[in-house]
């Protein structure tokens, strides 16, 4: 996607933009990416942690709706089919937002799961479940952490893994996933690494006009 960071020559981007993040690993992986500064410091980032996808689709209303952030995101995972607690998380937005369709530029999501973006700083990666029982070796080979459960010290462990360098790198691969959010091994995550490294604010209000309730 590039071949270094980009030039923030537009500082007068004063965007204020929320990320819900399904849970732990999402909300630490995007936080560790926040202290890295790999972003448009001109955005003001703020993260909230849903602790849960049932809860996403409240928070998105109530921060939607107090009126804080030019935009509002979310960030999860698809799990495994047939994706029935992903799939409504769309729905309830998109129904208070009275859309049909059209919310797929504010969630982001990952195919199985948030380590499939995870794992992409270091090598080509295609996890085809969520389970991190089954998932446990090939995470060991690629952090060196062993009986990977998310616990907090481990998250602590793999995030202190992530640079600029290998963010680089994962900014490529990600460019090869599908955008399909029904196929294994898929993620728009590059959507976000778009919006939040961009000098322009205008996505911003091309976005929120096809969200207008």
């Amino acid at each position: 996607m590039m071949n270094k960071l980009p030039d923030f020559l537009n500082q007068s981007i004063q965007a204020n933009i929320c990320i819900i993040c399904e849970g732990h690993e999402e909300y630490t992986y995007l936080n560790r990416l926040s202290l890295l500064e790999v972003w448009n410091q001109a955005y003001h980032i703020k993260l909230i942690n849903a602790e849960g996808n049932g809860n996403i689709p409240a928070i998105y209303e109530d921060q939607f709706r107090n009126d804080s952030f030019d935009i509002v995101f979310v960030f999860c995972d698809t799990e495994r089919k047939p994706y029935e607690q992903y799939n409504d998380i769309k729905r309830k937005i998109s129904a208070f937002h009275d859309l049909d369709t059209g919310v797929g530029s504010i969630i982001i999501y990952a195919n199985p799961c948030t380590m499939q973006v995870i794992l992409s700083h270091w090598g080509d990666v295609h996890l085809t479940t969520a389970s991190k029982k089954a998932n446990r070796q090939i995470i060991l080979s690629y952090t060196g952490i062993e009986n990977y459960k998310a616990k907090k010290e481990q998250l602590e462990i793999l995030m202190d893994q992530l640079t600029i360098e290998n963010y680089q790198a994962m900014c490529h691969r990600v460019l090869l996933l599908k955008d399909d959010d029904t196929v294994v091994g898929s993620s728009n995550f590059r959507k976000l690494i778009e919006f939040l490294s961009s000098t322009n604010e205008k996505w911003i209000q091309e976005i929120n006009q096809t969200l207008e309730i």
